[in-house]
């Protein structure tokens, strides 16, 4: 938002009444304005301000009326003259968000970060006045570091956890006693210490866990995400072959025209016309540009037919090993017979070929001299297994493989969503994929039970035939 928008969005009244804000409080509206983050969602550290604000007024409703039922009620005198304009700092904060900002706008992470490091400290601030530790609401703390943790990167998190654990220790070590009917409470010196420990540890591991957990969540979108951007570019790919195939077939015409039109011009014109040359090399590139599209044509045509075709897996498999073919690399497709059951023919989906392609491509990037693809139809299931004779898998990725980002291959450009994305995509035809060591290197075993195969393949509307 721009410092012109926001400064008149002050300045204008506010649902049909005369309210201005104060100058201070528009300038504290631009500095957050300034920190919102774009419009773009869904990337990390970008945070919705209904929700922190939502969480905001839950917590102020909470305070005051505690404040208040304490107080009055309860008949435990509390310092309302400091507590009172805290809470009344929340609502104001609140609402000069709300005006500023609106509420489906997505804060940047140092926005969202400052905004709970006022929590902290407000919260803090309360605990203080009213016995910090011994207070029984001091676990409240737990919530603003929980919320961060959950929705911020690995700084923020660290930062507010420590921000945090000073807190408890100031109102453990500051605070007076925890205000009382019959004056003021003062609790042993060890369970002060044993309630600091506590929840200092429970601020820790509760920071831990949930960043964790919301990183890996994270980090599952972003990969799910480059999964579909996958799929997205197989799709156009296919569809720029028809697009090419179709404009190879259109063009035939105008060039059929216009070399015509030439083949007349040059025999109308004596050789020595100064236009002679010029309509020559207009049948020359005529002549040239209908070469190339009858090629471009042809082979667009041929992969279409192919794939579009059932053919058998073993066929499929070759045709999508072919552009990974290395010299030095034997890469040898076999059908190996268990029960007499043929192998399917299958016109395989763009997303199950690049399934395939992937996993394939990574055996010849690690194989030394062999990489062998079997096919094992039966009428329980299929088996596909893709094996090299490279290093292997690492014992330490081993029982990782298939999750995101996870790549021995980072130096060299690889995001380590290779894999990811062929068990993800695979999966969906009721695959599952198993990982392991032979004495000659790394094997990927597929199976899948049945025809299940042959059946998602129908579903998905690119035909198969019978197995």
């Amino acid at each position: 938002m721009a410092e012109g928008s926001v400064r008149q969005s002050f300045e204008q009244p506010v649902i049909g009444t005369e309210l201005r804000l104060p100058g201070w409080l528009g300038r504290f509206g631009e500095m957050l304005a300034g920190m919102r983050a774009d419009e773009t969602p869904g990337e990390q550290g970008r945070v919705s301000h209904y929700g922190l604000a939502l969480t905001r007024w839950v917590a102020v409703t909470g305070q005051l009326f505690t404040i208040l039922f304490v107080h009055f009620s309860l008949g435990i005198p509390l310092p309302l003259a400091r507590l009172l304009p805290a809470v009344l700092l929340s609502v104001l904060v609140n609402v000069t968000l709300a005006l500023v900002l609106g509420w489906r706008v997505r804060l940047s992470e140092p926005a969202a970060g400052a905004l709970f490091v006022y929590d902290i400290l407000q919260l803090g601030y309360l605990l203080w006045m009213t016995g910090g530790i011994q207070n029984p609401f001091s676990v409240l703390l737990l919530v603003p570091v929980g919320l961060a943790a959950g929705l911020l990167g690995r700084a923020w998190t660290v930062g507010l956890t420590v921000l945090t654990l000073l807190v408890v220790t100031s109102i453990s070590l500051g605070a007076g006693g925890l205000p009382w009917q019959e004056g003021v409470l003062h609790l042993p010196r060890l369970y002060l210490v044993a309630g600091w420990a506590g929840i200092s540890i429970a601020i820790v591991l509760i920071a831990v866990y949930a960043w964790q957990f919301a990183e890996e969540g994270r980090q599952r979108a972003n990969a799910l995400a480059a999964t579909q951007l996958a799929l997205m570019r197989e799709q156009q790919l296919s569809a720029l072959g028809s697009q090419a195939a179709a404009a190879a077939h259109l063009l035939g015409s105008p060039l059929g025209t216009i070399a015509v039109v030439a083949k007349e011009l040059a025999r109308e014109l004596p050789q020595d016309h100064p236009l002679y040359e010029d309509v020559r090399e207009i049948l020359e590139q005529t002549g040239r540009c209908r070469e190339i599209l009858a090629t471009l044509g042809q082979q667009r045509d041929e992969g279409a037919l192919e794939r579009l075709t059932p053919v058998p897996l073993s066929a499929a498999l070759a045709e999508i090993a072919k552009p990974f073919e290395r010299p030095e690399i034997t890469l040898r497709i076999e059908l190996r017979d268990r029960d007499g059951t043929p192998e399917p023919r299958i016109a395989l989906p763009p997303e199950i070929r690049h399934a395939f392609a992937n996993l394939i491509d990574n055996a010849v990037q690690f194989a030394t001299t062999e990489v062998l693809v079997t096919i094992e139809p039966s009428r329980s299931r299929l088996v596909v297994t893709i094996e090299d004779d490279g290093p292997g898998f690492s014992p330490e990725v081993l029982g990782w493989l298939g999750e995101p980002y996870l790549s021995t291959r980072h130096d060299k450009g690889g995001l380590g969503l290779g894999v990811f994305i062929a068990k993800t995509l695979l999966a969906r035809t009721g695959a599952t994929m198993h990982f392991d060591n032979t004495r000659r290197g790394a094997r990927v075993t597929l199976r899948w039970p049945g025809n299940a195969l042959a059946r998602a393949v129908e579903e998905t509307g690119n035909g198969c035939g019978d197995p």
